[in-house]
């Protein structure tokens, strides 16, 4: 698809790359990404470009460097600094392949990537310890215990009882933050399958596709916690759209504010810091809940959304007694046996 022609009159470089981003953005439409998905890539985007405080087209391998520098001096953690640089790369590919020839008349500059393999981030590979177990079934009922007192005795009731029913859904059904961000009443389906399911019409896109939507199931009386969200707590809140989880003002809660939420709440419990967790560790803590209560591997990638099972695999950190739990369950069907014989 070719690029639309620009007026003459967006002479200045960083006027032509705000343009450049707004086609950005509305390519991303067209790919089928999430509104939410596009509002926090959009974010990001714009603080690296104002960070870097030149063109895109003009930035160096040491401007980029100088860039995710500033970012460690403002304590993002690697993680988020890996999300700032994949933006950023993703909106340099755009450029190359839509406004080369033209940013090439306009300024005199032949695109360059300015990103090398130094700027790949470190990840942990497959084969490396985890760095951290997931919480385990104990410490999340302690943690939703704390939830239940909160409710008590809270001042105004409904934002802690939207917590407890938002939280519990994201580690029962192990959905992603931005995923319980864009969940919509219409979502839920209570009588579909004989648990009911959750509707992931937004699932996080995987190898350039859009959105990959999927069903999950309500164990663990998720649906009996949905539905008395429903019935007594979301009425309260003055919401005037479809939205499923939403803030005091009855807003869309973004995968920001759910994950700072629940980083809010780990402080309010007074819990040490390796006790605290996040939405991707209730990820992690749903996964290997499941895989040591004998659930299915491949089963647990569907629920999940992983593309492949490998995925899945590396979310599993089983106990410590893991394999003696499974020993004791083994010998025990193997004894029951003998006895009806």
């Amino acid at each position: 698809m070719a690029a639309l022609p620009i007026p003459v009159e967006f002479l200045d470089p960083l006027v032509y790359q705000s343009v450049c981003v707004d086609g950005f953005v509305a390519s991303q439409v067209a790919r089928g990404f999430s509104p939410v998905t596009i509002d926090n890539g959009t974010g990001v985007l714009e603080r690296f470009l104002s960070l870097a405080a030149k063109p895109a087209w003009e930035l160096t391998a040491s401007d980029v460097d100088a860039v995710v520098a500033a970012l460690i001096e403002r304590g993002v953690g690697a993680v988020t600094r890996r999300g700032y640089v994949g933006t950023f790369k993703s909106f340099f590919a755009f450029l190359q392949a839509r406004h080369a020839a033209e940013i090439e008349s306009r300024f005199g500059v032949r695109l360059s990537d300015p990103l090398d393999v130094f700027h790949a981030g470190r990840h942990v590979s497959s084969d490396s310890p985890a760095t951290r177990p997931p919480p385990t079934p104990q410490r999340m009922e302690e943690f939703f215990a704390f939830l239940r007192l909160r409710m008590e005795g809270a001042r105004k009731w409904t934002p802690p009882a939207r917590d407890y029913a938002m939280f519990r859904t994201l580690y029962h059904a192990g959905l992603r933050s931005a995923e319980a961000a864009s969940l919509e009443i219409r979502d839920l389906h209570f009588d579909r399958g004989p648990f009911g399911k959750v509707h992931v019409r937004l699932g996080k896109a995987a190898k350039g596709s859009g959105p990959r939507p999927r069903w999950v199931p309500m164990l663990d009386d998720v649906a009996l916690i949905l539905r008395w969200y429903l019935q007594e707590v979301r009425p309260r809140f003055r919401v005037s759209g479809p939205v499923l989880f939403c803030d005091e003002g009855g807003g869309v809660m973004n995968s920001g504010s759910i994950r700072n939420r629940l980083a809010h709440l780990c402080l309010e419990e007074g819990r040490p810091v390796h006790e605290r967790f996040s939405p991707h560790d209730l990820r992690h803590a749903c996964a290997t809940r499941n895989y040591e209560r004998g659930i299915d591997l491949v089963a647990i990638q569907q629920m999940l959304g992983h593309w492949n099972v490998g995925t899945t695999m590396r979310y599993v950190t089983p106990s410590a007694t893991f394999v003696e739990d499974a020993y004791r369950r083994a010998i025990s069907t193997t004894l029951a046996g003998l006895d009806e014989e």
